[in-house]
């Protein structure tokens, strides 16, 4: 991404951010509230749209991308993820058909843990077994980059846990490239390759860490 701008009401909150991010590695975004971090999230995918500035996918301008296409490409997960009414198997597979699938569920299920559960309210999960139901349907688009909006800050410590080795796992195994939003120093040096701190609507500083 290249000089990325964005204001709302007149008031300038991504002022000039340039970053580049690795294939295959995790790039976490801290710093304190109000500093762009979500923002910049929401840019990468145009559910917000840019004011000036480009952010390339696979070298594309995200311009150019149908939004529902640059969707498939760039999966996102929020701090609340929303629960389709139904089951866990209706919500993973929603994300099939939107492929015009039906096959792969169970997969998928064991992919983030949740086979066990597949017949269950996805509304009456846990919030940690809410992320890796949304994870894995969002999984289900194939996309090669996820988005990661401060997917743990609501949590207790032992979800937390869980879901970080869950996505460093996918990150091995399936070569995705991640974007991760956290307020937490300490997680974004536990889980970044790269560490960009964001302050005032601009990168402060980038930390390689691996």
């Amino acid at each position: 991404m290249l000089n990325v701008r964005k204001s709302f009401g007149g008031k300038e909150v991504l002022k000039g951010v340039s970053l580049s991010v690795k294939r295959g590695c995790v790039m976490a975004i801290t710093g304190p509230s109000g500093s762009g971090k979500s923002t910049l999230l929401r840019c990468i995918n145009r559910l917000t749209e840019l004011d000036e500035g480009d952010i390339l996918v696979d070298g594309i301008s995200i311009r150019d991308y149908n939004p529902v296409q640059l969707r498939r490409k760039v999966g996102m997960v929020f701090q609340f993820p929303v629960m389709l009414e139904g089951s866990v198997r209706d919500n993973i597979a929603y994300g099939l058909r939107l492929l015009g699938r039906e096959e792969g569920v169970e997969r998928l299920a064991r992919e983030v843990g949740v086979e066990d559960l597949l017949d269950n309210d996805a509304t009456r999960l846990s919030g940690g077994e809410q992320q890796r139901v949304a994870i894995a349907r969002a999984l289900a688009l194939k996309p090669k980059t996820m988005l990661f909006d401060e997917p743990t800050a609501s949590l207790d410590n032992e979800n937390v846990i869980k879901i970080e080795s869950l996505v460093m796992k996918l990150v091995k195994s399936k070569g995705l490239t991640v974007l991760w939003v956290t307020h937490d120093f300490e997680q974004a040096k536990r889980l970044g390759h790269r560490i960009a701190v964001m302050r005032n609507g601009r990168v402060a500083m980038v930390e390689h860490l691996r």
